[in-house]
């Protein structure tokens, strides 16, 4: 079995663990352009023609299954990467967690990048999924760029900022972007002062890789573990930020 991944830049590192937790033999490609990061601020065309070229180059590869784990990529390029790619290969977006934080009521907030906050795919999600919940988005700006690049203070800046704007007894915080469950402690330790005591934080990566593996088409099909990484289509390793994350130490350590 080999299952692809692509984001902007090591976002993805939360479902590719997951999965190579699930499934240990599964080979795993891991396709980005972090050279182009942020993609947050980029018109939903440039956005498209990024994702695109990352997933043609995973596509290569001939994986059983492609998962966006982009949630700025999703929401402007599933359509174009599912009408050229499937249904030849499975393609997988990631929809940030609304309809499970409604589901669980109270008041909650969807943490995302600022092209994402406000669009009219997560404005729709929250008309369709929403329920009574009192909800509230809150644009991250500069967050998933530090995470990228492991920049520690910037980090620390971005999530004092948007916690700084989340609603005080807030009981479900939504991560809707994926870099931001490479940092998911420290945004539970930014927001808890002010929080519910309760406070539950929903993230992407277990759900998109649990149906990573339902697309399959045979999953009793086996791999090796091996772990490929693409950078603009160009092969690549891990970069060193990755090593600073829990999720990417799961796949460096896990290599086979």
């Amino acid at each position: 079995m080999k299952i692809a991944l692509m984001d902007s830049g090591i976002g993805l590192l939360a479902a590719a663990a997951t999965l190579r937790k699930l499934r240990p033999d599964a080979d795993l490609v891991l396709s980005s352009d972090p050279a182009s990061m942020p993609w947050g601020p980029r018109t939903p065309e440039e956005v498209t023609e990024l994702a695109l070229g990352c997933c043609r180059a995973a596509a290569a590869l001939e994986p059983d299954a492609l998962v966006i784990a982009c949630n700025t990529a999703t929401v402007h390029a599933l359509a174009a990467l599912r009408a050229e790619l499937e249904p030849g290969l499975p393609v997988i977006g990631t929809v940030p967690a609304i309809k499970p934080a409604a589901a669980l009521g109270g008041r909650v907030a969807i943490w995302a990048t600022p092209a994402t906050t406000g669009s009219d795919y997560q404005r729709g999600l929250i008309r369709d999924f929403g329920g009574t919940a009192d909800i509230t988005e809150v644009a991250c700006p500069g967050l998933a760029d530090a995470v990228e690049h492991g920049d520690d203070d910037a980090i620390t800046a971005a999530i004092a900022d948007a916690a700084a704007r989340t609603p005080a007894g807030t009981d479900v915080l939504v991560l809707g972007c994926t870099h931001y469950e490479l940092v998911e402690d420290r945004i539970r330790a930014a927001v808890s002062p002010t929080a519910s005591p309760a406070l539950t934080l929903l993230g992407s990566a277990d759900a998109v890789a649990a149906q990573a593996l339902r697309r399959v088409g045979d999953p009793t099909r086996t791999g090796t573990g091996t772990l490929t990484v693409l950078h603009a289509g160009v092969p690549a390793v891990l970069p060193p930020a990755a090593a600073l994350y829990p999720q990417g130490s799961v796949l460096a350590t896990l290599i086979g």
